[in-house]
């Protein structure tokens, strides 16, 4: 039996992999502003493809690239194309903690898929959880205000949190994509080919949208930024994680990252942070949590042995292991 990793020896990696990931809604607004949305995904993809394909080269994975390309390719148009231009919209008109905290939303929508895609059975529980996570993100457009500096729009922000909302419904169907149709190919091809396929997909869009006037520097080292830190990087850092932590841990980044881009708005772009949109953070997580598994409601321990023994009434439990797709939340 191998030992448990100790905390210490996956923690960094826990912690740097919210922050960038948080920090990716920030630098998304920089971008976006003078970029567009679409131009500002085409480059994050094409920047971070770049990265990494050397680092998959140099591991040997190119033959499992050349072999499923095609399958991996299109799920580079669900997992980053779509959904990257779709939040790179959203957060010009709301806040980038808002983006985020809807966001977090993601296992929500991959339980749906897995189960109309994957027939995967859900129980009353992770129904109440879904159920729970998607009022949390309704209470939560219901009062949102928009962005500063945001462009008045008469759709209010519905509109840009209905992107953010299909941005996640693109990652989980794309987690449900890759079990089906990639289960055997490495976590490195798989993240590498899909940021190729995305960068593919939005060539001409990016080409056909690129703004007619050069964006300034700020600008530039945002996309930068986010290409190669909170998106190569991260995924190098998110598949380290699941080896070193478990699947369990690594989805449990998800939750952490709205507290860093909800930090990095408040101090850096004077968004305002409400008690409103903490707690419908905090009833957007616990349906999250409960509708993975992570937390289940209503089970009491059987009775064993020991007399005396207090029934559990809310216990943390770990949900079934499976192989993380490339429908990562970011």
């Amino acid at each position: 039996m191998t030992p448990p990793i100790p905390a210490r020896a996956w923690l960094g990696d826990f912690l740097l992999l919210a922050a960038l990931w948080g920090g990716s809604f920030l630098f998304m607004r920089l971008g976006a502003t003078e970029f567009g949305p679409v131009p500002t995904a085409g480059l994050r993809v094409s920047i971070a493809a770049l990265v990494l394909l050397p680092v998959l080269l140099t591991r040997g994975h190119g033959p499992a690239l050349r072999r499923d390309f095609g399958r991996i390719l299109a799920s580079g148009v669900l997992n980053s194309a779509i959904p990257f231009a779709l939040y790179s919209y959203a957060v010009l008109h709301v806040t980038t903690g808002t983006a985020s905290i809807v966001n977090a939303t993601v296992p929500l929508f991959g339980a749906v898929l897995a189960w109309l895609w994957l027939g995967e059975r859900l129980g009353w529980q992770r129904w109440c959880g879904l159920a729970l996570g998607f009022a949390g993100v309704a209470l939560l457009a219901s009062r949102s205000g928009a962005a500063p500096g945001a462009p008045a729009a008469g759709a209010g922000t519905a509109l840009p949190i209905a992107a953010c909302l299909a941005a996640c419904a693109c990652y989980g169907t794309a987690a449900s994509y890759a079990k089906r149709h990639l289960g055997g190919v490495p976590p490195i091809a798989t993240a590498t080919g899909s940021l190729l396929g995305a960068a593919l997909a939005l060539a001409l869009p990016t080409a056909w949208l690129w703004p007619a006037r050069m964006p300034g520097p700020t600008a530039w080292l945002a996309i930068v930024a986010m290409g190669i830190f909170c998106t190569a990087l991260a995924y190098v850092l998110y598949f380290r994680l699941i080896a070193r932590a478990g699947p369990s841990r690594a989805l449990a980044v998800t939750f952490l990252a709205p507290v860093f881009a909800v930090a990095y708005g408040a101090l850096l772009l004077a968004e305002p942070v409400t008690p409103w949109m903490v707690g419908c953070g905090a009833v957007v997580l616990a349906g999250t949590l409960v509708s993975t598994g992570l937390l289940r409601l209503g089970r009491r321990v059987p009775p064993g042995p020991a007399p005396g023994r207090a029934p559990g009434l809310i216990r943390a439990a770990t949900p079934p292991r499976s192989r993380p797709g490339p429908g990562a939340p970011r």
